[in-house]
């Protein structure tokens, strides 16, 4: 188990710390028994165990360059309860610190659900929340990236996300084309009149790009 929080603060526990050394991050890991489980990952929700302020420094902490020079790629290290135990974590693995932390600062709860980086088309559909038939449509007008092996497709979960990314993007750039600003003096229904013919132009944009 790898536990951390910040380093000399009120509220915060005696036995576990966070500290910075030369602008990188290190998580103190505490003594736990028995050995790491090598189980297949399962989906798992966690609830926020500290206290918002105790995060949000954590989250401050975070959020801080792990050099000094603003050109240099910032780096984070974990390190170990042992001397000379650390290892660099990866960008993709403090995205991940910075988004838990975030969420339990805010008060929530924060589900984890380990994915497969090859996909079967359901599984690809209830990614992008679509149903099966539209998201083969999708592969067959070549939108998405796939593979074929035998009578099955499969896609490549990177590929799916980049047309997720595209098509948030685009709903995006859709909603801000469609929208004008919204004058104080006007009543309610005429913004909500807006704002639904808004929608309405995401949603045939949406099809179209479906079709």
């Amino acid at each position: 188990m790898l536990t951390g929080v910040p380093k000399a603060r009120a509220r915060a526990p005696p036995d576990a710390s966070i500290r910075k050394i030369r602008n990188t991050i290190c998580f103190i890991r505490l003594p736990e028994v028995g050995s790491v489980s090598t189980a297949t990952p399962q989906r798992e929700t966690f609830l926020p165990g500290m206290h918002p302020e105790q995060l949000a420094q954590i989250l401050e902490l975070l959020h801080q360059p792990g050099t000094n020079d603003r050109t240099a790629v910032p780096r984070y290290f974990l390190s170990g309860a042992d001397p000379g135990e650390q290892v660099e974590i990866p960008a993709e693995v403090h995205q991940v610190l910075h988004q838990v932390v975030e969420a339990m600062r805010q008060g929530l709860a924060v589900t984890v659900v380990p994915q497969t980086m090859v996909l079967t088309t359901q599984q690809a559909a209830d990614l992008l929340g679509v149903s099966r038939p539209t998201l083969i449509k999708l592969l067959g007008d070549e939108h998405i990236p796939y593979e074929r092996i035998g009578t099955h497709r499969r896609i490549q979960l990177r590929d799916l996300l980049t047309y997720r990314e595209q098509r948030r993007a685009a709903q995006y750039a859709a909603l801000a084309a469609t929208s004008s600003p919204i004058d104080d003096e006007d009543d309610a229904e005429t913004v909500l009149a807006g704002l639904r013919q808004a929608r309405k132009v995401i949603a045939q944009r949406r099809r179209g790009h479906a079709g």
